[in-house]
């Protein structure tokens, strides 16, 4: 029995090796190859871009497991024949803390001290009351000044009620928040909680003072947040976007920004990368990372974990898990 071939991106940390079990052979795929490259289990690199560059130099692949939990690009890369996996867990936590400091940073209005603080003046705080009455269209007297916003008490729609969608809720549930949760389809947890169902989002809208989008792109999410879904959130609602950039329609977006309906905080786009002329990049009310959220020092040992754990489960002649798309091709080499 020929060993099984283990493609992974050369620029891993050779330390991350040592995961993988016995009995395989692990070939390191450079970021330009040369020529082409036989392997039946592929790694593939953490972005579209460079794994679209590195596919049409493999051969034989009949296993893809992303480093990822997002498969979307993969899927169509590589096709169906080949049987692709997802990173189920492995940036849940990296995610679920961006989220939840995304929030944190935008009801504490952190954007504008920063801006102040680069200024070296502080005078310019008062902005903060100006911009807290606009965003609540809220123009009553305050005293004193209203300089940050409170997460307690605030009611949270998380959409998409995967292992990234849960592990927030459970980072934000001691803010003493009120969660709504949405998924695919309308269940009860073991646990009692509610789950509703994503044809719910219309009309759970104007209810939530925060809109958390964390689930897949697919053809159904696409352009899932729209015109109508922005008309129907309340004055001053946040939406947070974790999850894929064209899940909101990003014309509606801007349109929503700068009437100054919402506010909202974005670790995606739609286009990613953001050119550099695009009317995003000005908009009001507006807090951009670049697609980060999943990028820490503990994200490569976990994706690297699975990917090691799912070479294991070949070994054994034991079923793939967090399977994506089954293919038509072995997942184990021919002799």
């Amino acid at each position: 029995m020929a060993k099984l071939k283990v493609g992974y991106p050369a620029a891993l940390p050779a330390e991350l090796l040592k995961l993988f079990p016995a009995g395989i052979d692990l070939i390191p795929i450079p970021t330009v190859p040369e020529t082409e490259i036989t392997v039946d289990f592929w790694i593939p690199p953490p972005a579209p871009i460079p794994g679209q560059k590195v596919w049409p130099w493999l051969r034989g692949v009949s296993v893809a497991q992303s480093m990822m939990a997002g498969t979307e690009w993969l899927t169509t890369l590589v096709g169906p024949e080949v049987t692709v996996c997802n990173a189920q867990g492995a940036h849940n936590i990296s995610t679920a803390e961006w989220t939840v400091s995304a929030v944190l940073a935008m009801l504490k209005y952190f954007p504008l001290y920063r801006d102040l603080q680069l200024a070296a003046d502080w005078r310019g705080r008062s902005q903060a009351s100006k911009d807290y009455a606009a965003i609540h269209d809220d123009h009553q007297p305050q005293y004193p000044a209203v300089l940050q916003e409170e997460l307690h008490g605030k009611r949270v729609l998380i959409v998409g009620y995967g292992d990234i969608g849960k592990t927030i809720e459970q980072l934000l549930t001691p803010f003493g928040v009120e969660i709504t949760r949405l998924a695919r389809t309308a269940r009860t947890s073991p646990d009692g909680k509610v789950i509703h169902a994503i044809a719910d989002l219309d009309r759970l809208l104007p209810e939530a003072e925060i809109v958390i989008l964390i689930l897949p792109l697919t053809p159904e999410s696409q352009g899932l947040i729209g015109p109508t879904q922005f008309a129907a959130m309340r004055q001053g609602t946040l939406l947070v976007n974790a999850a894929r950039g064209p899940i909101v329609q990003t014309d509606a977006l801007v349109e929503a920004l700068r009437s100054g309906h919402i506010r909202a905080a974005l670790d995606v786009t739609d286009p990613e990368p953001l050119p550099s002329d695009h009317p995003l990049w000005k908009c009001p009310n507006l807090f951009l990372t670049p697609h980060v959220a999943g990028s820490t020092p503990q994200f490569s040992p976990r994706a690297v974990q699975i990917a090691a754990d799912q070479v294991g489960r070949i070994l054994a002649g034991e079923p793939l898990i967090y399977v994506v798309q089954s293919g038509t091709s072995p997942a184990a080499p021919s002799s």
